[in-house]
C-alpha cells in the first residue's frame, strides 16, 4: 500500500449535506478497491481561473489514502463514471520528502518556543532588575 493525496473537484453543490453524500460516494470508490482513506480537508468553494465545461467554481476537497498502486489506475477510470466527481487528481506521497517536512516544522516549532522562553526570562529578569531600585526610591 502505497499513499496518495488526492484533490476532488465537487460542482453543483449548495449544501453541506450533498458534499458529504458525494465525498463519500467518491471515497467509496477507494474502499472498494482495498484502499483506506486516511484523512480529508475541505478546501472551499474556489472559483475556476477559466470556465471548465460552462461550469464557473467548484468545492475543492483534498483526500489522503492508501491504495495499492496497481490499482489507481482503475480508480481514475471509476471516477470517469461518477458524475459527481467534476475532476480529481492523485498525486503520490514522497514520504522522505514528507517526514523532512514534518522534521523541519518540529525544529521550527522548537526554535520559537526557545526564542518565547528566552523573551519571557528576559522580561522577567527585567522587572527583577526594576523591582529593588522602585523600593529603594520609595
Amino acid at each position: 500500500m502505497k499513499k496518495y493525496d488526492a484533490l476532488y473537484i465537487f460542482v453543483g453543490i449548495t449544501k453541506d449535506d450533498a458534499l458529504n453524500a458525494n465525498l463519500e460516494k467518491a471515497l467509496a470508490e477507494v474502499t472498494k478497491l482495498g484502499g483506506n482513506v486516511l484523512s480529508t480537508e475541505s478546501l472551499g468553494k474556489r472559483a475556476f481561473s477559466r470556465p471548465m465545461k460552462k461550469r464557473e467554481s467548484g468545492v475543492y476537497v483534498k483526500v489522503r489514502f492508501e491504495l495499492d498502486p496497481l490499482k489507481v489506475t482503475d480508480l481514475v477510470n471509476r471516477y470517469k463514471l461518477v458524475e459527481e466527481v467534476f475532476r480529481v487528481q492523485i498525486l503520490a506521497v514522497d514520504e522522505i520528502l514528507e517526514a523532512k517536512l514534518v522534521r523541519e516544522r518540529e525544529a521550527r516549532a522548537a526554535r520559537a518556543a526557545a526564542a518565547a522562553a528566552k523573551a519571557e526570562a528576559e522580561a522577567a529578569a527585567a522587572t527583577a532588575t526594576e523591582a529593588p531600585t522602585a523600593a529603594a526610591e520609595a
